[in-house]
């Protein structure tokens, strides 16, 4: 038990891993489920595994590379991350999704809105992509539909 802890702490100090993403790296060392699981509760109730701060960092992370909310969500869910941490985390960072889209369209294809409806497609596509929800884009190129 004490190899599979000092496994789990040798990852964990690399960088934050989510429950499952660890319990996973784990067992594919062939060390037993059960076992596993047991350690990385006892890590997550000794606040040396949280997926909170998990969550947290990969949010940052994420919008740090132009990424937006439905794209992060995904990923956070394929991590095991429940909604309501997600949602809480997002959250924090709503008033800045808008802003961030702009940024993040610029930074590909400049300030200039195009006024060519396959050029706006492209764009707005880009964003759809990179994570962007449908109103964050309305917003953006002053559409309503």
């Amino acid at each position: 038990m004490s190899d599979i802890r000092q496994r789990a702490l040798g990852l964990l100090a690399r960088r934050e891993h989510s429950a499952r993403e660890l319990i996973t790296k784990l067992i594919m060392r062939d060390y037993d489920e059960a076992t596993v699981q047991s350690v990385v509760a006892t890590l997550a109730k000794e606040g040396l595994q949280s997926d909170d701060r998990f969550a947290e960092d990969y949010i940052h992370g994420r919008i740090g590379k132009g990424y937006g909310p439905v794209r992060i969500k995904q990923e956070l869910r394929g991590h095991g991350i429940n909604d309501d941490l997600i949602y809480f985390h997002l959250d924090m960072h709503a008033p800045e999704w808008e802003m961030r889209a702009i940024r993040a369209r610029e930074k590909r294809f400049g300030k200039k809105i195009p006024q060519d409806f396959n050029d706006k497609a492209k764009q707005m596509r880009f964003l759809q992509q990179r994570g962007f929800s449908g109103e964050q884009m309305r917003k953006i190129f002053g559409t309503s539909d």
